[in-house]
């Protein structure tokens, strides 16, 4: 593959709304702006962990604080109707995204942890019990993997692994095993965060459904990247993050049908989620402010609309064929190095995102290297630190894809790779 051949985006164009692009960076950390004349281009390949903001996104957060910067539900003025509005509107378009049915199925929560700490505690708490099961998989984040494990010890229940095979995929005659009745939740990442496997969530939800348990799907790294249907998937619960997609940091969204949210008891207590209250007792604002106690995320929520907006315009389908090419692009490319290693399935069915290990070099030393040639990467165990003890090692580098990234960014890559081996031989 040639790196002049053409994109599905226009990815010129899209580079031009994210000034950071145009950074210089070096080995050395430096004061942003200071001491950079010596510095190469940023190549920025860490967009699993945080993608980039466009000029877009940057300016609904300052068009709020500068013309309607005012809290939400608590006041007639006019800022306050005005800021209550924008943020009712970020509900709807996040739900319209998602294929939600309407706002009351979308509660923005900080981050894609904190939505899966609520349905862990708020339904958890009161639903798992002795005798009861929670089905994971091998390949599972820590922010599913250890709530999980820590509600299952406090109400008794037990966690059990749907296993990976070699290539990184599901097992799926394991998973059939699993789900039985004794289930009541089987949680489950949409895309690998370190292998870059796309798991089949739709059919792991009619099998949780079969036997009557429910299904929470962690799309950290699948909404960002690609059209997702929750009513498509029967997802039950649904998970992401707004600094994954553009978006701020701070903001995060559960997803959660409607008639089981409404059953479900408040996580957090406090203003903005109740309607009445007494001396004796206390009732729930409707959803989904039930669960959003307190002064929720305003601006971020705001944000996210706007950067929704930035990845409609591109298109959803064609967000996953770039992603989807360069992910193609850095497999073959990386495979060319006799001693690399590439964790997870082929190139050309994975998401967007490549783990891999240079033989005899440790991960957290090749990332070092490539950040001298201003490759920005991740190193370490990526929050999947039970799958890593799976492949047997300690940590992997990764680098991922995103609208604005290139082929000759991942020559880029591949030469520093090239470079660490020469240094390392």
């Amino acid at each position: 593959m040639g790196v002049q051949e053409s994109y599905p985006i226009d990815v010129a164009s899209i580079r031009e709304d994210f000034p950071i692009l145009d950074r210089k960076v070096g080995g050395d950390f430096t004061v942003p702006g200071e001491g950079e004349d010596d510095d190469l281009p940023l190549v920025y390949l860490d967009n699993a962990a945080t993608s980039q903001t466009p000029k877009q996104v940057v300016d609904a957060i300052v068009d709020y604080y500068y013309g309607y910067n005012s809290n939400v539900h608590r006041g007639i003025h006019h800022l306050s109707q005005e800021a209550s509005v924008a943020y009712e509107n970020a509900h709807d378009r996040v739900a319209e995204f998602v294929g939600a049915a309407g706002r009351e199925e979308i509660v923005f929560t900080k981050n894609t942890t904190e939505a899966m700490n609520l349905v862990a505690y708020a339904w958890g708490l009161e639903e798992l019990g002795e005798g009861d099961t929670v089905v994971l998989t091998e390949m599972e984040h820590h922010a599913s993997l250890v709530t999980w494990q820590q509600i299952a010890k406090k109400t008794g229940a037990s966690v059990e692994y749907i296993g990976v095979d070699e290539e990184g995929r599901l097992d799926m005659d394991h998973a059939a095993e699993l789900i039985d009745e004794d289930v009541k939740m089987v949680s489950t990442v949409h895309v690998s965060n370190t292998l870059g496997t796309i798991n089949p969530v739709a059919e792991l939800a009619e099998m949780a459904h079969e036997a009557g348990a429910y299904v929470f799907v962690d799309g950290a790294q699948a909404v960002p990247t690609r059209p997702v249907d929750v009513k498509e998937i029967d997802a039950d619960f649904y998970a992401f993050s707004g600094h994954k997609m553009l978006g701020p940091t701070g903001i995060g969204v559960l997803y959660g049908k409607e008639e089981i949210l409404e059953e479900m008891s408040p996580y957090l207590y406090g203003g903005e989620m109740i309607r009445s209250v007494t001396y004796e007792d206390s009732t729930w604002e409707d959803l989904p402010w039930k669960f959003e106690a307190g002064t929720p995320v305003i601006e971020q929520g705001i944000a996210l609309h706007a950067a929704i907006d930035y990845l409609d315009d591109i298109g959803m389908e064609n967000v996953q064929a770039h992603e989807e090419l360069l992910a193609e692009y850095a497999y073959d490319r990386l495979t060319e190095l006799d001693d690399v290693e590439i964790y997870g399935p082929p190139g050309d069915d994975r998401g967007g995102l490549v783990a891999f290990n240079l033989d005899g070099v440790h991960a957290h030393d090749l990332s070092s290297i490539l950040n001298d040639h201003a490759v920005a990467v991740r190193a370490g165990d990526h929050c999947t630190q039970p799958l890593h003890d799976k492949l047997g090692v300690a940590a992997s580098t990764r680098a991922s894809f995103y609208v604005y990234n290139t082929f000759e960014e991942i020559d880029k890559l591949v030469e520093a790779v090239d470079d660490a081996r020469q240094l390392f031989a």
